[in-house]
């Protein structure tokens, strides 16, 4: 067992013990406004997508940027060129809400990603209520008949999806889903160890007709190049940008636009 085989045990237990109130969450979801595109947003930002994130701590780095607002770091992504903003919404190892979710929904128009570990249909509906455009899959942490179900409610939703890999049979699993917008984490998430060497070479795997997108370990423009060299098209970026004392000029950075202070 290692860190993804627990929280997502945890997710599991909460769920059994307090279930989700699907029809009021879908209630809430018909009040929303129609989803953004997540794919769309990512090829208009040809020849490099930036899926920025607000994401307080994480369980491989601790507390990030405790206490940091979300609506101004979304703000400061968004205005920088972000294609798209992440929110993580786990509260017990990422110090994140469907309180942020929301509080950003309100505050940019560009598409939102709701990353969580997400096991049960219901969720997707939760997101959809507070504001998610998209939603992040792991496909180590759920079986084919759960991935296909998930799969299958965000699309109903009209909503797009992230679909997250860590390994080469990940990505065999995920490439024989029609998602269109594929993630490849340098980040093994049971060990937490950062591997972008076997990052590049799953990156080269993806078809040229889906999305590539790098997640973690992305800390310079040289990262960036390495991933664009691979075959990304696409980066999400969370704690490089927490971190960044300006968040737009870290952004531009990455990107090649002009230098961070």
């Amino acid at each position: 067992m290692g860190f993804l085989s627990d929280i997502v045990a945890e997710v599991r237990a909460d769920l059994r013990r307090t279930p989700l109130d699907e029809d009021g969450l879908r209630r809430r979801a018909r009040e929303c406004d129609p989803p953004l595109d997540l794919a769309g947003a990512l090829v208009d930002a040809a020849p490099l997508g930036v899926i920025a994130e607000v994401k307080r701590a994480s369980p491989s780095a601790g507390s990030i940027a405790e206490g940091a607002d979300p609506v101004a770091q979304a703000r400061a992504y968004a205005a920088a060129g972000a294609a798209a903003v992440s929110v993580l919404t786990e509260p017990r190892h990422f110090a994140g809400s469907l309180g942020d979710l929301e509080a950003v929904r309100s505050a940019v128009d560009v598409p939102l990603l709701r990353k969580d570990f997400l096991v049960d249909p219901a969720q997707v509906v939760e997101a959809r209520g507070y504001g998610a455009d998209a939603i992040l899959l792991i496909a180590a942490a759920l079986g084919d008949d759960e991935l296909a179900a998930m799969l299958h409610e965000a699309a109903g939703l009209d909503m797009g999806v992230l679909l997250e890999t860590h390994s080469d049979g990940d990505l065999d699993r995920a490439l024989a889903t029609d998602a269109r917008v594929i993630g490849v984490n340098a980040r093994d998430l049971e060990t937490l160890e950062v591997d972008p060497e076997r990052a590049r070479r799953q990156l080269a795997r993806v078809p040229a007709d889906r999305i590539a997108v790098l997640e973690s370990g992305i800390r310079s423009r040289g990262d960036v190049v390495s991933a664009v060299d691979a075959g990304a098209s696409a980066i999400l970026v969370g704690e490089h940008l927490m971190r960044a004392g300006d968040p737009g000029a870290a952004i531009r950075s990455l990107i090649g636009k002009e230098p961070s202070s």
